[in-house]
């Protein structure tokens, strides 16, 4: 698999039948390791090793109804409450992310109505907070901390 823009990980991986699985620890099985799926795995251990994201707060491959379509969303963070905060699409290292991809989260969002939007296909990250009430979105240096995700870092005024 490619080397990515993130810290490297150990995963527990088997090979069945000439296919490599990668263990998801959040859907708690074994997947099938797909270049997409590597940039998943990556970015989850990150959330929860540097970013201090809870491991239960994660779940990955859920769905979302988009338009009357059920939508497979890669992966979606919540607060201790089961408020949806952040959603993230993955892509394989070798897709350019473009506005198709922001598209593509975005119409998830419409649903899911998350305060964070995240983006990576493993060497490039983006992530922007969404303002409901300007209606608009504004692109962050790096990706928050869980307790600026759920908004525990406030200055009190």
């Amino acid at each position: 698999m490619d080397t990515l823009n993130l810290p490297k990980y150990q995963f527990r991986t088997k090979q069945e039948e000439g296919k490599l699985f990668i263990l998801d620890e959040q859907r708690k099985k074994y997947v099938k390791l797909t270049p997409e799926e590597w940039v998943r795995q990556h970015m989850v251990k990150y959330l929860i090793n540097e970013r201090s994201y809870p491991s239960q707060l994660i779940v990955n491959e859920g769905m979302v109804e988009v338009n009357g379509m059920g939508k497979r969303f890669d992966s979606v963070i919540f607060d201790r409450q089961g408020k949806p905060k952040l959603v993230a699409e993955y892509k394989a290292t070798s897709v350019k992310i473009t506005q198709k991809t922001f598209d593509q989260i975005a119409s998830y969002n419409f649903k899911l109505h998350v305060d964070y939007l995240l983006v990576s296909n493993g060497l490039q990250h983006y992530c922007c907070k969404i303002d409901w009430s300007n209606n608009s979105y504004q692109f962050l240096q790096g990706v928050p901390t869980f307790a600026e995700l759920i908004g525990e870092n406030k200055q009190e005024q």
